[in-house]
């Protein structure tokens, strides 16, 4: 049988056509592969440069090869992270005519190593803990796609942060199953063998002195299973909220904060029985919300004040017409959030006299009458407006903050 590549891109069957397809990967020679660190694995894989790419390269039986290939291409099409499929390569043999395995070809996802060289430094356990909550993320938006993972591991795992968010990407789909949905049953057998996958490749990294000495393996394992639960509980729950009733959509948002996860999307319907909101959560480190809220509006602020800026920018872009996440033709980020600044925020802050203000910046002063604005919303069980939230502020709660500042008499 002659050697085939299948690709969806005609440019990788060119590109990887010079690597030496005549031998077992593990006789590749060193002037063709990538030194790149990578989990365990039932298969043989090596990392390889194919022109100006680095691609991951897995020996396996051409029907599994294929079927993953398939189903990474499917998890593309749906938005799911996870690695990039370039080709199945069938048909190899060796110089004597002997027939050798195919091989699956991901691209290799820069700047990304695999959870389990993670976890072989000395890495402080409240990083560690992000780590497993990026994880508990990728699962939960696996099991929302209806794809059951059959094989979650710290090897199956790819890390990486982007712009201060900590992302984990699915590298090995070879056991996987999409369906339109998952049952309860099969989402707890999923995150059960990730529970046991997890614990015992850290008992393993326990054994080899990698592993801080402060993590207990079995507790992470279970850990992981508890912040899923709880994420997902939080993503999944219906919710259709009256027409207008944004401050509903301000909860829901707090209460994803309060688990420590933040809000990389949302997406609100409208309906006639009224508007249902959907959110896709991230994990992200500290600095990101100064960085990117800086970045979008150019406003320097402190972290908790750029966290809540940004809960409030994105509840508002969500009702905009031209907001259209994805879409080439929607209004882009930028663009919305300059005319945020310009027609809420610059306009809300204004409104309060400056020499009311004391020592409170601009981003002060939107903060606490955001912060305001949530506590007389939830009193009226109805949305308030930032013109009734202003006056409520200057009358009752200026006066109060400002007598707190004055010296007292000896």
């Amino acid at each position: 049988m002659a050697l085939q590549i299948s690709a969806t891109n005609p440019e990788h069957p060119a590109l990887l056509l010079e690597l030496p397809w005549h031998l077992p990967l593990e006789q590749w020679p060193d002037d063709v592969l990538v030194p790149l660190p990578r989990g365990i694995s039932r298969h043989v894989v090596r990392y390889a440069r194919a022109g100006n790419e680095v691609i991951a390269v897995k020996e396996l039986a051409e029907r599994p090869a294929l079927r993953e290939y398939e189903l990474l291409r499917d998890l593309d099409r749906i938005g799911i992270p996870a690695v990039d499929p370039l080709a199945v390569v069938t048909g190899r043999a060796d110089g004597d005519g002997g027939p050798l395995e195919s091989v699956l070809v991901t691209r290799h996802l820069g700047g990304s190593m695999p959870y389990r060289s993670m976890f072989e430094t000395t890495m402080r356990p409240a990083t560690m803990h992000r780590l497993m909550d990026a994880l508990a993320v990728l699962l939960v938006r696996l099991h929302l796609a209806g794809f059951a993972w059959g094989d979650c591991s710290l090897s199956n795992t790819l890390f990486r942060r982007d712009a201060g968010a900590y992302a984990a990407y699915l590298v090995d789909a070879e056991t996987g199953d999409l369906h339109p949905q998952l049952s309860n049953g099969q989402r707890d057998y999923d995150l059960d063998l990730a529970r046991v996958n997890i614990s015992g490749e850290l008992l393993d990294l326990e054994a080899s002195g990698a592993l801080h000495p402060s993590v207990d393996p079995i507790e992470f394992g279970t850990e992981i299973c508890a912040r899923y639960r709880s994420l997902w509980e939080e993503l999944t729950r219906t919710s259709v909220y009256p027409a207008g009733k944004y401050h509903y959509i301000e909860r829901r948002i707090r209460r994803l904060n309060d688990l420590g996860f933040d809000v990389a999307e949302m997406q609100i319907e409208h309906a006639t029985n009224g508007d249902t909101v959907t959110f896709v959560p991230k994990v992200v480190d500290a600095g990101h919300h100064q960085r990117q809220l800086l970045r979008l509006t150019g406003l320097d602020t402190e972290e908790n004040q750029a966290r809540r800026l940004l809960n409030d920018l994105e509840s508002w872009m969500a009702t905009q017409d031209d907001y259209a996440p994805g879409d080439p033709l929607g209004a882009r980020p930028e663009v919305l959030a300059h005319r945020w600044v310009r027609d809420v925020f610059r306009p809300t802050v204004r409104a309060v006299p400056l020499e009311l203000r004391g020592a409170m910046d601009a981003a002060e002063i939107y903060h606490e009458l955001l912060e305001h604005r949530w506590y007389l919303t939830e009193r009226a069980q109805h949305d308030i407006g930032l013109d009734t939230v202003v006056e409520d502020y200057i009358e009752n709660i200026l006066p109060q903050a400002r007598e707190t500042l004055l010296p007292t008499a000896d």
